[in-house]
């Protein structure tokens, strides 16, 4: 025998005042969720210094473009572009839910674009220097990131169009997939950046407390973004026998 046991909505049984507390708590959480992935773009563009680089010792540099472009995919577009579906708060919240998904796909797309941009950087830089390829993790974990990318761009338009597609998965299961899909390229690239900042070029920049705190912001959008995603597609039925 088979019955449905549901699960109780996220702050169900708080008081007004607290559920109003908390409320506020998950908006301050999102409004610092798109200050850091701005400000994560900004210290990294302040840093590569694009078209010139002290590292290199040339005058112009095709790796100092790497890392800006890298920053502006996923810490920028990317980051925007899930958030832009925050029920809290979104810069683009007074939107209808289709201006949502269209400004989704706009930012996911910018964002492959920017992506593939940059890893022509870096092919290029490190063919000019006759460096060896994906002789580190940052480089592993990225090309990953990049391949997980593709493939969930390929799931976004299977959500788009299923029936042009000849698609026998329902649609809601779809959408379940392109979700989860998203939160593991999310946490994918949070890594990479992370990774990154591991390498001789970052750790010759920045160097004590700072470079901690720098370490440490990635993770913050993107414990905000696995909130969403999985409040967004957690099963409000459990199916139990």
């Amino acid at each position: 025998m088979r019955s449905d046991v549901e699960y109780s909505p996220v702050g169900e049984g708080l008081g007004m005042r607290d559920f109003w507390l908390y409320a506020w708590m998950r908006r301050a959480a999102v409004i610092a969720a798109h200050v850091t992935g701005v400000s994560l773009t900004i210290i990294i563009a302040v840093l590569s210094r694009p078209g010139t680089s002290e590292w290199t010792s040339t005058r112009f540099s095709l790796f100092s473009w790497h890392p800006l472009c890298m920053a502006l995919a996923y810490c920028l577009c990317m980051t925007e572009g899930i958030l832009i579906f925050s029920p809290e708060l979104s810069l683009f919240c007074f939107k209808s839910r289709k201006w949502k998904v269209r400004l989704h796909w706009f930012c996911q797309t910018l964002a492959l674009i920017v992506a593939a941009t940059g890893l022509g950087f870096i092919v290029a830089s490190k063919n000019l220097s006759e460096s060896r390829h994906l002789a580190t993790w940052h480089s592993r974990l990225g090309i990953c990131t990049l391949a997980a990318s593709a493939l969930q761009a390929a799931c976004g338009v299977c959500v788009i169009y299923p029936k042009l597609l000849c698609l026998s998965t329902p649609p809601p299961r779809l959408k379940l997939y392109h979700g989860t899909c998203g939160l593991v390229v999310y946490l994918l690239a949070t890594l990479t950046i992370m990774a990154a900042m591991l390498s001789d070029w970052y750790q010759a920049m920045v160097k004590g407390p700072v470079w901690w705190a720098i370490f440490l912001l990635p993770v913050f959008p993107a414990l905000v973004v696995m909130n969403q995603i999985t409040n967004g597609y957690l099963p409000r039925k459990k199916i139990s026998s």
